[in-house]
């Protein structure tokens, strides 16, 4: 038998995955949160991980734990998180539990302020096409696998190495915990202002990153960001080899990308400049570990996007919806673009959820000029009692519309307003965007996409 584990705050995205992770490997696993929510609520019950009764309660921490493991949702005075340590049983965030259980592995991790979910997804389904077992930590649910976080005997493990803070009681950034030996930076764009107050204190947390790569390591970065390639030539980290990308030759025709390579065309399922940054940037990792071009041409053709990363939930001859996650201003330029070079004789719907809490912030909002001047039509919405649950000072539509640049903006702040006025400008020859980190106040996106798809294909 292996040893005993407890999560506290075990219903989180990845901590649910890891408890199912460390149950696949023989852990004896515990857990406890002060609610559950769907899809982690019928996971961990499948697997006989769900806690029977949910809160916090202090017998579950005993001194036959061989370590408790803290999600990002539990308080610094969680009172199980208290006894562990009265008791000195070690405590981990997950991300600096993940370093140890792959001390001995090659590690690879993927950190930027954008693309990192899309460029792990890639690298993880050439892995797979190869046949090349790795370990790995990723932050969405991605197609073909059933984890997010998979633990086994492979020789290397591949992270998605994010700047937010690792837990509670650790407020180092998680990506400087993994210590990686090839690592990856897409961008830097300003990002987490609840964390990071000012754009230079950001910046801060790539250099530092840059110098916890180990010794004689690899770091790959798009030499497309200007932002990312000043950092890169202070050289933080004189011990390590530095390799740009940038953006593969490639073309579009009839509504599909195409990657030109040795006078061959390899027909795309992702689009976009970002995109196709990020596969660049994946098949840079493949050839670190070995995987020749030829694999990873074969199998990226096929690959059909990460998880609300413009993912389709329509497409016919007439009408596409796409939702996306895309809510940061960088993403949000990015994700426009994109859809507009690929779709050229469609017109674009942009629709926004200003959701995060930098994105609701009027420190940060002028950050938004000019991200949705490339549609032809384009809606903000945002609930305003989402900035008082935030606890952020209130903002008025007028405000976002200004920050936006944009004249012909239409801001809402009621979500049945923002749908019926979606609805009535839904027409042919037209590509609708759903760009939201949330569901726009509860609006089930993917019925909502496909009933208005339909409903421009009967018109």
């Amino acid at each position: 038998m292996k040893p005993k584990i407890h999560l506290i705050a075990i219903g989180g995205s990845v901590m649910h995955n890891l408890a199912r992770a460390l149950h696949a490997n023989g852990y004896e696993v515990t857990g406890s949160d002060d609610e559950i929510h769907e899809p982690s609520y019928t996971r961990l019950k499948t697997q006989g991980l769900l806690p029977a009764v949910m809160g916090w309660d202090t017998n579950r921490i005993h001194k036959d734990l061989k370590a408790v493991i803290l999600g990002m949702h539990a308080r610094a005075d969680n009172p199980e998180l208290q006894k562990a340590r009265a008791l000195q049983i070690p405590v981990y965030s997950f991300p600096a539990f993940f370093y140890e259980a792959t001390q001995s592995k090659t590690r690879i991790v993927i950190g930027g302020s954008h693309g990192k979910t899309s460029i792990t997804a890639m690298i993880l389904h050439v892995f797979k096409a190869a046949q090349k077992p790795c370990d790995f930590l990723v932050g969405a649910q991605l197609q073909g696998f059933d984890t997010m976080v998979q633990l086994s005997d492979a020789d290397c493990a591949v992270f998605e190495g994010d700047e937010y803070l690792a837990s509670a009681l650790d407020p180092r950034p998680k990506f400087h915990l993994y210590r990686p030996h090839i690592a990856v930076l897409s961008g830097i764009a300003w990002d987490h202002i609840n964390v990071f107050p000012t754009f230079e204190n950001y910046l801060d947390q790539f250099r530092i990153f840059i110098k916890c790569i180990e010794p004689g390591g690899l770091l790959l970065y798009c030499e497309e960001d200007a932002v990312l390639t000043g950092l890169v030539n202070e050289r933080p980290n004189s011990d390590i080899r530095y390799i740009p990308y940038k953006t593969p030759p490639h073309s579009i025709k009839d509504k599909t990308t195409y990657l030109n390579v040795n006078q061959n065309a390899i027909p795309l399922s992702v689009f976009g400049t970002h995109n196709l940054q990020n596969l660049e940037a994946a098949h840079q990792v493949c050839k670190a570990v070995s995987i020749s071009d030829t694999d990873f041409y074969k199998s990226i053709q096929v690959f059909q996007g990460a998880s609300k990363r413009l993912e389709p939930v329509f497409k016919s001859t007439q009408f596409y919806c796409f939702k996306d996650f895309a809510h940061s201003p960088s993403k949000l330029t990015a994700t426009v673009k994109a859809v507009r070079q690929q779709f050229t004789d469609f017109s674009v719907f942009a629709c926004l959820e200003l959701h995060t809490f930098s994105s609701l912030n009027e420190a940060f909002l002028s950050q938004y000029q000019n991200t949705l001047n490339e549609a032809h039509i384009a809606f903000v919405y945002f609930n305003p009692k989402t900035l008082l649950h935030k606890k952020l000072k209130p903002i008025t539509k007028e405000q976002v519309k200004n920050f936006f640049n944009r004249n012909d903006l239409i801001v809402f702040t009621d979500s049945n307003a923002f749908k019926s006025a979606v609805e009535a400008q839904v027409k042919a020859k037209q590509v609708l965007l759903l760009m939201s980190s949330g569901t726009f106040d509860g609006i089930q996106i993917d019925t909502w996409g496909t009933a208005l798809g339909e409903k421009v294909g009967l018109t």
